[in-house]
C-alpha cells in the first residue's frame, strides 16, 4: 500500500509566547500502530486515544480499522510538547493522509483544540498567544475552540473560526457548511471592583502618596498599627489607574491566557493580585518543573499587593529585586531562558514590629528592642532601595471617621492629567516608556528639567540622608511625578521636599 503524508500547523506555548509547530502524520505499510513522537509528555501521547474515538464518533473510519503503521511527528523535534492542544491539529492531518476529507490548502492555517471522545472541541491555554504568532508569521486562519475565540479575536489580521465539534471543522474543510469566522472583538475597558479611595475618611497624607504613586507607577510601603487602614487603602490604588488600553489588554491577556485564567473572554480592568504569606517563590516569581508566570507576572499593568510583608519568605522577597529594576522577570532553565513581563505597582504593608504597636501614641507595645529589629531586617536594604514612597499609617481617631469622605473622582482626575502629561513628554523626547518609574538613569537625565533651587535641594538631600545612587534616581522620578500633577513643567524645590518625606518612613 502507498505511503500517504499529510502535514499541517499547530502551536507550543513556551512560556507566555506560542512557537509554530509542524503536525506531520504518515500513513506506512504494516501491523497498526500509532506513535507519537518529538518530545511529547504524557497527556500529549493519549491524544491517540482521544483521536481515535473522535474521528469515530464522528462517523469516519478511525486509525484502529486502518492496519497501517501511524507515525504523528511533532517538529521541531527538540522542543518539548505538552497538552492537549493538538488533539484538533492531528485528527486532521490523519484525516487528510487517510484521504477521508477532500483536499485543501493548510500553509496558511493554524489548528488547536482539545477533542472530547465524542468529537467536541474543548478550551485550551494560550488561543491569544497563538493568534499572536499568526499574525507575526502571516498564516491566515486560526481554527480554535469556540470558547477561545473572543479572546483570541483581540488580535487583527487573522481570521478567527470558532469550532464546536469536529464535524462542523470537517465540513467547513469540506466546503460543505462553512463555519462564519468570529467578528474582532471590540474592546471595552471596565473599571476593577476593589475599593474606592472616595470610601477612604481620613487619612489625607497615604492617600496623597497613593495618587502619587499611582500617577508615576511607583511602588509604595505602608507601615503602621493593626487595624489602621492599610490594607483598605492599597486596595483602593487600583481605582486611581486608568483603563486598559488595547495594547496593555493584550499584554495581560497573552499572560492570563497562557495558563488558561481568560475563562474564554480577555483582561478588561487592571490586575490586581493578593499572593498570600505561604506562596512559594515560583507562585510568586514565576518558574517550576514547566516555567509559568508567578503572580508578579499576573499582576502585569496592575498592582501587586504584598500585605504583612516581613512574613514573606526571605528569598521571595530578594527575588522581587530584579523585577522591580527591570519590569520583567528571567526563568532562567538548561535549555533555554523564559521572560515574563513583571511591569506592576508593588504596594506593600507591614507592622512596625511583631505585635504591631511599637511607636504606637496609645498601646504599648509588648516587644523587646531586638525583636523589633530583628522584624524590622526582615526587610533588607536593597530591596527597600528600590521602594520609592515609604510612609507610617497613623491610627485614626474618632473625629477623622465622623469626617466627610474625600473627592475621588478630582484624585482619580489628577493622575489620568498626570498620566498624561508623561505620555506627551515622552513622546516629544522619543523615549518609549509609559510612567516615570520606568525611566532610566539616563532618561532621568535626559527628560527632566529642575530649576537651580530644585537641583540644590537635591543635591543637599543626596549629601545629608545617605542615599544610594538608586535613591537618588528614585527621588528623582517622583519628584517628576509630583510635578506633573502640578502641572509643572520644571520640577521645583517643593517637588523634591514632598518625594523626600515621601521616602523616608519616621520610625
Amino acid at each position: 500500500m502507498a505511503k500517504t503524508l499529510a502535514k499541517v500547523y499547530s502551536a507550543e506555548l513556551e512560556g507566555i509566547d506560542a512557537k509554530l509547530i509542524e503536525v506531520e502524520v504518515d500513513l506506512n505499510v504494516g501491523l497498526h500502530s500509532f506513535n507519537i513522537v518529538g518530545l511529547a509528555d504524557k497527556a500529549l501521547n493519549e491524544a491517540k486515544e482521544r483521536v481515535s474515538s473522535a474521528i469515530k464518533n464522528t462517523g469516519f473510519k478511525p486509525p484502529t480499522k486502518e492496519n497501517r503503521k501511524i507515525t504523528v511527528n511533532l517538529a521541531p523535534a527538540d522542543v518539548k510538547k505538552a497538552g492537549a492542544q493538538y488533539d484538533l491539529a492531528i485528527a486532521v492531518g490523519y484525516l487528510i493522509a487517510t484521504e477521508q476529507i477532500r483536499p485543501f490548502s493548510s500553509v496558511d492555517k493554524i489548528f488547536i483544540g482539545e477533542l472530547s471522545l465524542n468529537g467536541e472541541v474543548r478550551p485550551v491555554p494560550g488561543c491569544l498567544n497563538t493568534a499572536l504568532l499568526a499574525r507575526e508569521t502571516g498564516l491566515k486562519y486560526l481554527f480554535l475552540p469556540r470558547e477561545n475565540a473572543p479572546e483570541a479575536s483581540l488580535v487583527n489580521d487573522v481570521i478567527i473560526i470558532p469550532v464546536a465539534t469536529l464535524a462542523e471543522l470537517i465540513n467547513h474543510l469540506g466546503e460543505a457548511t462553512a463555519i462564519a469566522p468570529h467578528p474582532q472583538t471590540e474592546f471595552q475597558p471596565e473599571d476593577l471592583k476593589e475599593a474606592d479611595i472616595a470610601e477612604i475618611k481620613g487619612h489625607e497624607f497615604a492617600k496623597r502618596a497613593l495618587v502619587v504613586a499611582a500617577a508615576g507607577n511607583h511602588n509604595i510601603l505602608m507601615s503602621g498599627t493593626p487595624g489602621s487602614g492599610k490594607t483598605m487603602l492599597a486596595r483602593t490604588l487600583v481605582s486611581l489607574l486608568p483603563p486598559l488600553t488595547l495594547e496593555e489588554a493584550i499584554e495581560v491577556s497573552r499572560i492570563w491566557s497562557s495558563i488558561g485564567l481568560l475563562k474564554g473572554s480577555y483582561a478588561k480592568s487592571r490586575p490586581f493580585r493578593s499572593p498570600h504569606q505561604t506562596a512559594s517563590p515560583a507562585a510568586v516569581i514565576g518558574g517550576g518543573a514547566n516555567p509559568r508566570p508567578g503572580e508578579i507576572s499576573l499582576a502585569h499593568r496592575g498592582v501587586l499587593f504584598l500585605d504583612e510583608l516581613p512574613e514573606f519568605r526571605r528569598d521571595l522577597l530578594e527575588a522581587l529585586r530584579q523585577p522591580l529594576e527591570s519590569g520583567e522577570i528571567v526563568v532562567a532553565r538548561a535549555r533555554n531562558n523564559l521572560v515574563f513581563p513583571a511591569r506592576f505597582i508593588l504596594v506593600a504593608a507591614m507592622n512596625p514590629c511583631p505585635c504591631g504597636f511599637w511607636g504606637d501614641d496609645e498601646k504599648e507595645c509588648r516587644c523587646t528592642a531586638n525583636e523589633v529589629f530583628r522584624y524590622q531586617k526582615k526587610i533588607s536594604g536593597p530591596l527597600l532601595d528600590r521602594i520609592d514612597i515609604q510612609i507610617n499609617v497613623p491610627r485614626l481617631n474618632f473625629e477623622s471617621l465622623e469626617r466627610a469622605p474625600g473627592d475621588g473622582a478630582r484624585l482619580k482626575d489628577a493622575v489620568h492629567r498626570a498620566r498624561g502629561a508623561q505620555a506627551l513628554r515622552f513622546e516629544k523626547s522619543g523615549i518609549k516608556k509609559r510612567t516615570n518609574s520606568e525611566l532610566s538613569s539616563k532618561e532621568c537625565e535626559e527628560s527632566i528639567a529642575l530649576t537651580k533651587e530644585a537641583n540644590e535641594l537635591l543635591k543637599q538631600v543626596f549629601n545629608r540622608s545617605l542615599l544610594s545612587v538608586r535613591g537618588y534616581y528614585r527621588i528623582l522620578k517622583v519628584s517628576r511625578t509630583i510635578a506633573d500633577l502640578d502641572n509643572s513643567e520644571l520640577v521645583e524645590a517643593p517637588h523634591v521636599a514632598e518625594a523626600f518625606q515621601l521616602r523616608i518612613r519616621e520610625e
